[in-house]
């Protein structure tokens, strides 16, 4: 077994038998060990009793945090004419039709969420194999295929996350910055927290929220209490 380094074994005692905590108990103890040399994303990870192989048992949303996420987050938008103007009035980084899918399909992708109008589907819909493992995908359940583009750019920019349940019924996201005051953050998570809760499908049976822990990128993780985060 690999010998642990001074820093991981002093990150790991810190949290050694920390469980069940208060959101922010939690927020306290992760973002008191994030040490490293630059602003370490907070996350959360919701273990769900949901299995998204089934679509009546998927879970999937979006969420705009109350104090944003720290990041920016470039933004690209398949349009055309007044609503390519909207895009880039809006901040979008990149705007485009045949011109960005070619791009795309070349491998070039320097974005972090993809927006559409309607019209452009026929074109992002050659992107599925591209764009789907990535999570970029636009899709209108999740507000990035419409026509109301300047809506969906800004909510990109200013701190809206989205979510999306993985084969194992694991949800997580990043929720702020390390650099963030505590109480923020636990607002953020609370936020979170409350759009899941939300988006329960309607094939979910028995305990949906089973477990919620908080890490940073470079940090260990801990337990949260799930009645506490969700309030009840």
């Amino acid at each position: 077994m690999a010998k642990l380094g001074k820093r991981t074994r002093s990150i790991r005692e810190a949290v050694s038998g920390a469980e069940n905590l208060s959101v922010e108990e939690a927020v306290s103890l992760v973002k008191g060990n994030a040490k490293a040399k630059f602003d370490e994303t907070i996350e959360i990870a919701m273990n769900l009793g949901v299995d998204p192989r089934h679509a009546d048992q998927m879970v999937r949303g979006t969420v705009t945090l109350p104090n944003g996420t720290g990041k920016t987050v470039r933004v690209a938008v398949f349009a055309r004419g007044a609503k390519a103007e909207e895009a880039q009035a809006a901040g979008a980084d990149v705007v485009g039709a045949e011109d960005l899918m070619e791009q795309v399909q070349g491998g070039n992708i320097n974005f972090d969420r993809c927006i559409a109008t309607p019209d452009m589907m026929p074109i992002v819909g050659r992107l599925g194999k591209i764009l789907g493992p990535r999570n970029l995908m636009p899709n209108p359940k999740i507000g990035t295929v419409t026509m109301d583009v300047k809506e969906a750019v800004e909510a990109a920019k200013g701190g809206q996350v989205q979510f999306k349940a993985e084969k194992a019924g694991v949800i997580h996201a990043g929720v702020g910055k390390a650099s963030f005051d505590e109480g923020k953050l636990a607002e953020n998570i609370r936020a979170f927290v409350e759009a899941v809760g939300k988006a329960r499908p309607s094939g979910a049976k028995g305990t949906y929220m089973k477990q919620v822990f908080l890490t940073s990128t470079m940090g260990a993780g801990v337990s949260v209490d799930v009645a506490n985060a969700t309030g009840n």
